[in-house]
């Protein structure tokens, strides 16, 4: 760790020692170095408290890093193939895909399915495995997972020795507090595409603008969130290239995928039809609601998931879609009256922005925390970013998401009192950090700032 603290001038070696004299009571006293910065406050606002000081595993050399990787997704590998915690069954969602692999192989998307809500590019994901042939279609896919890790693992890194910052630590020690679900989804995969579009897109190059532009443009055609990247890019030039690289990139893929496939958009019917998801923030104020004996609904599997269904869930889940629509309207407003920009605005936003959409979402599922962590990690490659509080509360969310589910699951779909703290906590933690995430990127960038007086 480097010193921060002013260190006086060395003597030069041809300059003889001058000898001690006495002081002078009226002497005028000699310049003393400035005093450390405080730490009297809080440590979000101190001077000393970086990505540096953030991550408490320290910097380390790379080799460190990869020694923490490979241990911990040895781990979450040992995890998934055992599959046995709490409700267990997480491995299944991975043979839902191979389902969906087999209808892709006869040229259309899954027809009439409800478990079908994804864009058509997730169609490019799902097909993937069958680029690994001498694999099974499960083992394929989750080595094209650990892929997907290592590559924002690396990319993270390499922003990280450019700065001194610690991404890569955040990233590699955040991810395996969701323990094994994140192998057996295939949300590592468009975490990757967002983590790639938004380090690109915060170069200086054109061609860097273009090309993270058309990484958002994809991912946002595999799950959508990923065209939030691009919600904080800079006025003028850098705006222009990225998103007409997007929109391109994303038009593109969609009439590929429908000159091949059919069906390509029977996703939207499908995704307009869902309801409350018990781990959503309406889930729990429902599940609240229930056990205070106020609400008279049921936990119904319906279109993939677990869904509250009753009176007032219908009117709960649009009022859901209002609150989007209130962030995304709040993000356009932000975006309006912004008037400082840093290197580390691109990032803060799309995580800002990110953490808005999924607290106010009906669907807030487990693995929707890999997206939060990877942009979190994004963030702490700048040493300019005020993202830092907010990251830390993912942390503990992150944890208890992997509690919810698997382990306590089936406490949570009952409502009993260890499950519905559990998501009290968990959904807290979310709408904790999404709020603080948008307060300061709203006073970082709008908020005049304070005069300095002499």
């Amino acid at each position: 760790m480097t010193n921060e603290h002013p260190q006086p001038p060395r003597r030069a070696r041809t300059e003889p020692p001058s000898p001690a004299a006495p002081r002078s009571p009226t002497a005028p006293a000699l310049p003393t170095a400035p005093p450390p910065p405080s730490l009297t406050g809080s440590p979000f606002d101190s001077d000393t408290f970086t990505s540096a000081t953030f991550v408490t595993v320290g910097r380390g050399p790379t080799l460190a890093l990869a020694a923490v990787w490979l241990l911990t997704r040895i781990g979450m590998l040992v995890l998934l193939l055992r599959d046995d915690l709490g409700i267990g069954g997480v491995a299944r969602e991975v043979d839902l895909y191979r389902h969906w692999y087999g209808q892709f192989a006869s040229g259309t998307f899954p027809p009439g399915d409800v478990t079908w809500q994804y864009p058509p590019g997730a169609g490019l994901v799902i097909m993937a495995p069958g680029l690994l042939p001498s694999l099974t279609y499960f083992q394929a896919f989750v080595a094209l997972a650990l892929l997907a890790d290592a590559v924002i693992t690396l990319a993270l890194a390499r922003a990280d020795s450019e700065r001194l910052t610690h991404g890569a630590w955040y990233w590699v020690c955040g991810l395996p507090l969701l323990l094994h679900l994140p192998l057996a989804r295939y949300d590592v995969h468009t975490t990757a595409l967002a983590v790639l579009a938004l380090l690109a897109v915060n170069a200086r190059s054109t061609g860097a603008h273009q090309f993270g532009g058309a990484l958002a443009g994809i991912g946002a055609m595999v799950k959508v969130w990923p065209a939030l990247t691009l919600i904080g890019t800079p006025r003028g030039r850098t705006t222009r290239e990225a998103w007409t690289a997007a929109v391109t990139a994303s038009v593109a893929l969609v009439a590929t995928l429908a000159l091949f496939f059919s069906n390509s958009l029977g996703f939207l019917r499908m995704q307009g039809n869902r309801g409350i998801q018990v781990e959503s923030l309406g889930g729990t104020a429902l599940a609240l609601a229930e056990a205070a004996g106020i609400w008279p609904g049921r936990v119904e599997f319906r279109y993939g998931s677990f869904e509250y269904v009753g009176p007032y869930a219908s009117s709960l889940g649009h009022l859901a879609l209002l609150l989007t629509v209130i962030a995304l309207g709040w993000l356009l407003l932000w975006r309006v009256r912004a008037r400082r920009w840093t290197p580390a605005t691109p990032l803060d936003a799309a995580f800002a922005a990110v953490l808005l959409f999924t607290a106010t979402s009906r669907v807030i599922s487990p693995q929707y925390m890999v997206w939060l962590l990877g942009l979190a990690a994004v963030c702490l490659t700048s040493r300019r970013t005020v993202m830092r509080p907010a990251a830390l509360l993912l942390l503990p969310a992150a944890a208890l998401s992997s509690l919810a589910y698997p382990v306590l699951y089936l406490e949570v779909l009952a409502g009993t009192p260890s499950g519905i703290t559990v998501m009290v906590v968990r959904n807290g933690l979310l709408l904790a950090a999404a709020l603080l995430a948008a307060r300061r990127l709203w006073t970082s960038t709008v908020t005049e700032p304070p005069e300095q007086t002499d």
